[in-house]
Parts: structure tokens; sequence; C-alpha cells
């Protein structure tokens, strides 16, 4: 089993940038496949990166794709989502989860292990 503990999150203006950090306790990362998901008021829970066990892999949603990029370092037990040129749009609970089974599914029924979330808000 693993804990996953997302950090990061905060109030940023349009055009800002923030650093989200998902650290990982109980099993080494590179067991699993990372994903970011988030989840905004009213709304349902909506894939937005995605990166392979070794860090070779990478998956974007087209909504953030060119703005946000996801990276890994496994000897830290860390995953990042590094997120520019936010817009109020993106504003919502964030979540960092492991997949044991795939490596860079999109769909977050796969994963097992998710973190309690960190909240991003965005204002116009």
């Amino acid at each position: 089993q693993v804990l996953l503990v997302e950090s990061g999150g905060g109030l940023v203006q349009a055009g800002g940038s923030l650093r989200l950090s998902c650290v990982a306790s109980g099993r080494r990362l590179s067991t699993y496949g990372m994903g970011w998901f988030r989840q905004a008021p009213g709304k349902e829970r909506e894939f937005v990166a995605v990166i392979s066990r070794s860090g070779t892999s990478t998956s974007y949603a087209d909504s953030v794709k060119d703005r946000f990029t996801i990276n890994r370092d496994n000897a830290e037990n860390t995953v990042y989502l590094q997120m520019n040129s936010l817009k109020p749009e993106d504003t919502a609970v964030y979540y960092c989860a492991a997949n044991e089974v795939y490596a860079t599914s999109r769909n977050g029924g796969t994963y097992s292990y998710w973190g309690q979330g960190t909240q991003v808000t965005v204002s116009a």
C-alpha cells in the first residue's frame, strides 16, 4: 500500500504558475504509473496528466496541454505537476493517484491509491 500526500496548491491570478507535489510513502513510487486528476465544484473528476513508471512516457488532457508538465523523481518518491498560464477554469481540487496495473491510464477508475487533494484557485 502507498500513501500519497499532495501539496503546493493555493490562490493565484490568471496567467500565474503553481507547482504541485505528490509525495509517496509506504512503497517505492517507481512501482506505479502516476496520474493527476482534478475536480471542480459541481463537476465530475477529470483526468489532467499521467506519467509512466520510468517517466519516459507522459500524456495530457487537451485542456492543459502545452501549459502543464508532469514529471517525477523516483529517488525522492515524488511526482510534480508544473502548471503555467493558469486560467480561472483550472480552479479545482487536484489529486494525485497511483496505478499498479497501467502505465499511462487516463481512467481514474483504474487507480488504486489517491491523495487527499490540494486546492488550486485561479482568480480572473
